[in-house]
């Protein structure tokens, strides 16, 4: 028999496991980012204590390496002015025209569909630093967005 046609195991044609990735830059969060961060550590750790299947307590191991790399390396941003854009700010601005409200995260605290955004994205690059009557240009459009206002996340605007 040919050893183009022999195999040692099922294993060797198994799915390579990776880390989960880790987003590029400085790991900057808000101080509820960083409860989050934690909050998943603690849960990731329970799980783990209560799994008995080796492939579960693989992949639970994996998320508890990736969670507790994000809270070693968490850099808590202070507390922001809201006279400004920045990390911790829920910022109202037009874009196009049309009216839109985000707030801006860190990468774990990022919820797009709920408009949690990281500060990372080509948006909130766009925005950073950013005052109430500020026009950017965004996208190659000269004036494309109009910031509105601008607060602290957590408190009224």
């Amino acid at each position: 028999m040919s050893v183009a046609f022999r195999r040692e195991s099922d294993e060797e044609h198994l799915e390579p496991k990776f880390e989960l990735p880790i987003p590029p830059g400085p790991n900057l969060v808000t101080a509820r980012g960083l409860a989050l961060i934690r909050g998943r550590v603690a849960e990731i750790t329970g799980q783990l204590e209560k799994l008995s299947d080796e492939n579960a307590i693989k992949v639970a191991k994996r998320d508890l390496r990736y969670w507790q790399t994000r809270e070693i390396t968490a850099e808590l941003v202070p507390a922001p002015s809201g006279a400004a854009v920045q990390i911790g700010t829920v910022v109202t601005f037009l874009h196009n025209g049309k009216r839109r409200c985000l707030s801006i995260v860190g990468d774990d605290e990022a919820d797009p569909a709920i408009g949690l955004v990281s500060y990372f994205a080509p948006l909130s690059r766009a925005l950073m630093k950013a005052v109430p009557g500020e026009f950017l240009d965004f996208g190659g459009t000269a004036d494309a967005i109009e910031v509105l206002q601008i607060a602290v996340i957590g408190e009224p605007a």
